[in-house]
């Protein structure tokens, strides 16, 4: 519930503290944030923009997908990942971040581009005491992760900008196919905090790529990733994970309208397209989970 997160969050005009006020969140500046009935809170500074937040069709698209369990490998070695580090030690969990000890929250995982908090839910069941902080820009996508785990809260920002959590707060974020701000990942996680990231290799549903000309993933885009974070995060390890899925025509037309290629198919050249593919079809799905620390 977005209770149990609001420990954490900062002002997104003056990064002070926020407090609960009847039915808004304020900061000793006046600053004034309403709840939303669905669950959710805007903590987007006045100027942002939602544009390029995914819309209503693209997030119905993904629920019904990832419900379907065609990506469950993913959540399973993400949830994994995130209990691996809490076994080996790298997370304290209770002792780190605002609101910590006995008496207070157990942790925070925040999912930076959370979409439905469908990824942070397994997390999250794999790590009892922890709360979870869906940040995402499409009040969509957000309305369905207030609902997604008990002890999640969801908040809309814009994941380019200061996201809305005070410093050293996060024991752990999550980035699963979503934008990766370097500085703003290292300035909300603790030190020795742990980033889990999720991308997509070149091998990641190919089939479909070359089929229906859908945007396909660059070769070198882990080594990008590496670049752009190494400033920020020091890299930790990485995990393959690679599988095949068997679509209907319907769940290929669902993945693809989950996904950026909704944003650049035509959808008479994609039902043209789809005619021409076998039912069920084989498609590889093949993503790296990499795991990066706050110094």
């Amino acid at each position: 519930m977005l209770q149990d997160i609001e420990p954490y969050l900062a002002c997104p005009h003056c990064a002070q503290d926020l407090t609960r006020h009847e039915r808004s969140l304020r900061c000793p500046a006046g600053h004034s944030f309403d709840l939303a009935k669905q669950g959710y809170v805007s903590l987007l500074a006045g100027d942002a923009h939602t544009g390029t937040g995914d819309t209503a069709e693209m997030v119905a698209a993904r629920a019904d997908f990832l419900a379907a369990g065609h990506y469950r490998p993913i959540a399973d070695a993400l949830a994994a990942a995130a209990a691996a580090v809490v076994a080996d030690g790298a997370d304290t969990g209770a002792d780190a971040g605002a609101g910590g000890g006995a008496d207070g929250p157990g942790g925070l995982v925040a999912d930076l581009g959370a979409g439905t908090g469908h990824y942070l839910a397994h997390v999250l069941d794999a790590l009892p005491g922890r709360v979870g902080a869906a940040l995402d820009i499409s009040k969509y996508a957000l309305r369905r992760a207030a609902k997604a785990h008990p002890r999640v809260g969801a908040v809309v920002c814009d994941a380019w900008r200061p996201l809305p959590l005070r410093d050293a707060c996060a024991d752990l974020v999550l980035n699963v196919f979503a934008p990766r701000n370097g500085p703003e990942i290292r300035r909300v996680l603790r030190p020795g905090g742990t980033l889990l990231l999720v991308s997509p290799t070149a091998r990641h549903l190919r089939e479909l790529v070359a089929a229906l000309g859908l945007l396909s993933v660059d070769e070198e885009k882990q080594r990008r990733i590496d670049e752009k974070l190494g400033p920020y995060l020091t890299p930790a390890g990485r995990q393959p994970v690679e599988f095949t899925l068997r679509l209907s025509a319907q769940d290929v037309r669902t993945v693809v309208g989950m996904g950026p290629s909704a944003w650049h198919t035509d959808p008479g050249r994609l039902a043209a397209a789809l005619e021409e593919l076998p039912e069920p079809v084989e498609v590889t799905a093949s993503v790296t989970v990499a795991t990066y620390r706050r110094p």
